[in-house]
């Protein structure tokens, strides 16, 4: 500073000729980092003509003019003429620019105002203002950052640089923006984000996890001082009391083996992240989860490393990682109405550490509650991935991931068994076709004659039925001996002849606990004769359909009623039209009414009496019996499929190399013996 005067300087800055400028603001870049330098910098009017190179000038000028705002700007001077128009240059600099110096200057500013949020009027930062397209130009900034941080040589400089994204709270800033009304404003950045964040996690996931890196060593070696080793139990000691390692100290952890750097093949770096976050934000529960499992038989204990894995591995294939391009940021324009342009965005996709932790706490719940064993690992796993699929996947983009978890944790285990049920016949429907359609339609119908055999033998078995008081609707075909009859019995016992051709019934003063011998029933009506049975019995059976106790008690009077319709012999029907003077010929009367007290009562002899005269059954209890059972012979049919029946491919069978004695394996029970 001693050999530069600053006012010369500063006036230089606005010459008319490029070279004095150039030399200027070459010198400035080596004297601006001085913080008594910067005062008087900006004392002598500095600040304004370096913004003005900054908007302005290009080449090596523009190169010493952005390292020189970056140093100015680390001293925490300058903010005041950090404005939206110079963002937006910096951002197309960054993105468009060329020249290395350019952009290496560019670069810099950029990370300067991402690491100072709090600049502006102590506001969290420009992501969250109320403008829209200062928004934008924040998350084009970010997005910027990352994919310079992301294609950097420098394999420590990227996982630095998102981990200062989280502490400055980008990240939870940038997920409320994709859960705001704002998000079809922001569209473009915001799904580049979210692009950018996949490739982050594929990153993750390909790097493998080496013991000679000292962060993955640190990792390892954190899980397994995490787990409390040195308690009671944990470790063993020799004959002169110092503590050797236990034998099993990965595999109490839940890991296959006492190597397990090569278990995280499968899921790389990430898995090992996702496993380390798990047990660091709940060392407690975790040391307690350890402790309960040691309690159990081997068979029995859930392996929490190898849980964690996969957990990390659903949740990779369900958002879908390895797809992530520039294909997400342009998804959006070709979608034609808001609810598909909503599916667009993941928001929860930001929360995959939160997602993973619940994910894993569902995992150990479900294995407790099946009381699974160590070969039940991959039925778990399965059922993890559908909870994902039906909570994670269903997920409306403003569903908050507070609701996520709870919703992940209180999931009925028995509504997931019906999602894996349905999600099975899905499977093989595609699988089998029209195959498939065919054996449905096969098991249906023996299931319509099982049910119609089930349902008939209830008439054979025979039923009360309180006696209505209206006479003429009531008393059955019209004879001589019922025209007499002036006061109606009180209840009627109904009841099909073991030949299946006649429906006998006789009327008594009161309900008999001894059931009336058929020989007792003294009137009958050929089913020969009869022309229609008809019904004011609901289609849809009631709540309260599934108990014939809480119908008991309905009064006889009661307007459930079942109608027989028939055509009476030609004598009968000659008496009754002299009788009634109005009718000509042969017509269709009421053979028979009866009252059901119950809706189970009605369901069985409205439909018994219908497909006894070969016709389809109408009521709700009926068609829900017909299918419940061909759905259960449908589960049985598939668990007979073969492996080449659905395209997968055939397993290998074990040879007898290396047997010298009877052997054999079970592919179907999975055992082996000698």
């Amino acid at each position: 500073m001693d050999n530069i005067n600053v006012s010369e300087l500063v006036e230089r800055l606005s010459s008319d000729e490029e070279s004095v400028r150039k030399m200027a603001v070459f010198k400035l870049q080596s004297a601006i980092g001085d913080p008594s330098f910067a005062d008087v910098f900006i004392y002598e009017g500095g600040l304004p003509k370096l913004r003005f190179l900054a908007l302005h000038s290009t080449g090596n000028t523009l190169a010493y003019c952005l390292t020189s705002f970056s140093r100015l700007l680390e001293l925490d001077k300058g903010w005041d003429h950090v404005t939206d128009d110079l963002i937006k240059r910096v951002v197309e600099l960054v993105v468009a620019q060329p020249l290395v110096n350019v952009n290496r200057g560019a670069m810099s500013v950029l990370a300067a105002i991402i690491g100072h949020p709090h600049h502006r009027n102590s506001q969290p930062g420009k992501i969250t203002s109320a403008d829209h397209a200062l928004c934008a130009n924040s998350l084009q900034l970010i997005n910027s950052l990352m994919r310079d941080a992301i294609s950097s040589e420098e394999d420590t400089e990227w996982p630095k640089f998102i981990k200062q994204l989280q502490e400055l709270g980008v990240i939870k800033s940038v997920y409320g923006l994709m859960q705001s009304s704002a998000v079809q404003d922001l569209a473009h950045p915001l799904l580049e984000f979210q692009s950018l964040t996949k490739v982050l996690l594929r990153k993750w996931r390909e790097e493998k996890v080496d013991l000679e890196k000292p962060d993955h060593r640190r990792a390892i070696r954190g899980l397994h001082l995490a787990s409390s080793p040195e308690k009671p139990g944990a470790g063993l000691d020799n004959a002169k009391g110092s503590k050797r390692h236990h034998p099993e100290k990965w595999r109490r952890l839940g890991f296959d083996t006492e190597s397990p750097a090569w278990e995280f093949d499968a899921t790389g770096f990430l898995g090992l992240m996702d496993l380390t976050d798990f047990v660091y934000k709940n060392e407690d529960g975790f040391q307690k989860l350890l402790l309960e499992q040691s309690a159990e038989p081997l068979e029995q204990r859930c392996p929490i490393a190898r849980a964690s894995l996969a957990v990390t591995s659903i949740l990779y294939e369900h958002f879908e990682v390895d797809k992530s391009d520039d294909r997400d940021s342009q998804r959006y324009v070709v979608l034609e109405s808001r609810s598909n342009f909503d599916r667009a965005f993941r928001p929860l996709l930001l929360h995959w550490s939160r997602l993973h932790t619940s994910g894993l706490n569902a995992f150990i719940r479900l294995w407790k509650a099946a009381g699974a064993e160590f070969e039940d690992f991959d039925k778990i796993e399965e059922l993890v991935r559908i909870l994902i699929e039906q909570v994670v996947g269903q997920a409306p983009r403003v569903k908050e991931i507070k609701d996520v978890e709870e919703e992940i944790a209180d999931f009925d285990c028995h509504r997931l068994r019906e999602l894996q049920m349905e999600l099975l016949e899905l499977t093989y429907e595609d699988a089998w076709g029209h195959h498939l359609r065919q054996v449905r339609d096969e098991l249906n119908h023996e299931a319509l004659q099982f049910v119609k055999e089930q349902r008939i033998r209830c008439l054979l078995q025979g039923a009360w039925f309180p006696h209505a008081m209206n006479y003429a609707a009531d008393a059955g075909p019209i004879t001589s001996k019922s025209l007499n009859r002036t006061v109606p019995s009180s209840w009627r016992y109904v009841r099909l002849s073991h030949n299946r051709r006649y429906l006998h019934y006789a009327d008594f003063d009161t309900k008999t606990d001894q059931e009336p011998r058929l020989d007792a029933l003294r009137e009958k009506i050929d089913l020969s004769i009869v022309s229609s049975v008809v019904s004011n019995v609901s289609a849809s059976a009631p709540s309260t359909s599934s108990s014939d106790s809480t119908l008991k008690t309905l009064p006889a009077s009661t307007s459930t009623k079942i109608t027989i319709h028939g055509y009476l012999p030609a004598g009968q029907a000659a008496a009754h039209s002299r009788s009634d003077s109005s009718s000509s010929g042969q017509k269709e009367l009421v053979m028979l009414q009866l009252h059901p007290q119950t809706h189970t009562l009605a369901s069985e002899w409205l439909d018994g009496l219908l497909m006894l005269l070969n016709q389809q059954p109408i009521t709700a209890d009926t068609n829900k019996l017909v299918n419940l059972i061909g759905g259960y012979g449908l589960k049985i049919r598939l668990l007979n499929v073969r492996f080449e029946d659905v395209g997968m491919e055939e397993p290998v069978l074990p040879g007898r190399e290396g047997l010298d004695e009877e052997y054999y394996y079970d592919i179907g029970g999975m055992e082996a013996g000698a």
